[in-house]
């Protein structure tokens, strides 16, 4: 029996929430009904696109009981308020990271949250990834033995603008937060942080006192230790590489090439393309699992979706490696 598709709101219209609009519309589970943005034009952009009713309101969306779940896809400083407003109408929500940059507002909407009963997810979408997911899996089936050390490497391909720098909560808790999601999806008990920054070659780094280069270190209960090592350039494209290492071996997860074509000449021997030029080509199929898992979630069925706590846990770690590379501490945490 086939089940009527889920009707999404989404709020935000810039290139992630294009992105998300997207994959709504090619979902035969889901279908874009209302699209909400400030800036109404883009909302209307969008839904000429992929459909739904265009406004400048996230309260007329909220608020139209045309839609069974919120997508939250706009600025980082309007998602508490969005997540509280769409809890309180009963509408499911995922919403894009981080919850917020102050943890303290992130705890006082907790309560609301946790009472609810209303399904949050949040927009980890790296855990979606086929071949990160699949290598999660074979080390919990025990094929490497016990987790030993684990590495996550992420390079953007450009430093962002001096302006979005400003705004953006620094290089953790914007950028490293990801990787701190997928540390926690192979090893959720990590204790504590050690992180190094530096200001390598970013002028809009140095102008807002961020990093445009970080290696954090999290070691867990368990005596694990996890690696992440990130740069906001990377002259060879977007670089995203995984290595789990046990006792009885090491799974790892290359670059996804942006062509299988390879060439041999008097200059140079298997010379290839560089890698994908970002997140948007990378992760294009993660996105749209992404959806679909949050689709079960909304329809009450088993799903894998990353929690409300999953980000609340994930910008813990992001604060105490910001505090760790500001103080040169390493910094406890709650398992």
């Amino acid at each position: 029996m086939t089940q009527t598709p889920v009707r999404f709101g989404l709020i935000g219209t810039g290139r992630i929430g294009q992105v998300h609009a997207a994959s709504i519309a090619a979902a035969p589970e889901a279908a874009l009904a209302w699209v909400a943005d400030p800036f109404v034009d883009g909302a209307r952009g969008v839904a000429e696109r992929f459909g739904g009713t265009a406004t400048d309101s996230a309260e007329e969306l909220i608020a139209s009981g045309e839609i069974d779940a919120v997508l939250i896809a706009s600025p980082t400083p309007t998602h508490v308020d969005l997540i509280e407003a769409s809890v309180r109408a009963g509408l499911p929500v995922l919403c894009e990271k981080p919850i917020d940059l102050d943890i303290a507002r992130v705890d006082a909407l907790r309560p609301l949250v946790q009472s609810s009963g209303v399904p949050v997810a949040l927009g980890f979408n790296r855990r979606f990834d086929r071949d990160f997911a699949a290598v999660r899996d074979r080390v919990a089936a025990g094929e490497i033995g016990a987790l030993e050390q684990l590495i996550i490497i992420s390079r953007d391909p450009a430093a962002p603008p001096a302006d979005y720098v400003r705004v953006s909560g620094g290089i953790f808790r914007d950028m490293t937060i990801h990787d701190f999601d997928m540390a926690r999806f192979f090893l959720p008990d990590i204790v504590s942080v050690s992180a190094t920054g530096t200001q390598a070659f970013d002028p809009g780094a140095r102008e807002h006192g961020d990093f445009d280069t970080a290696v954090t270190t999290l070691r867990t209960a368990s005596g694990a230790v996890v690696t992440i090592v990130n740069s906001r350039h990377s002259a060879i494209g977007y670089d995203q590489r995984l290595e789990a290492f046990g006792a009885k071996g090491m799974l790892q997860v290359a670059n996804a090439p942006t062509s299988l074509v390879s060439a041999s000449t008097a200059d140079a021997v298997d010379a290839k393309p560089a890698f994908g030029a970002f997140f948007l080509e990378r992760y294009a199929q993660a996105y749209a699992d992404e959806l679909r898992e949050f689709v079960k979630l909304v329809r009450g069925e088993a799903s894998t979706s990353p929690t409300f706590e999953d980000g609340r846990a994930a910008l813990i770690l992001a604060d105490a490696a910001q505090r760790s590379a500001a103080e040169g501490v390493a910094v406890s945490v709650e398992a």
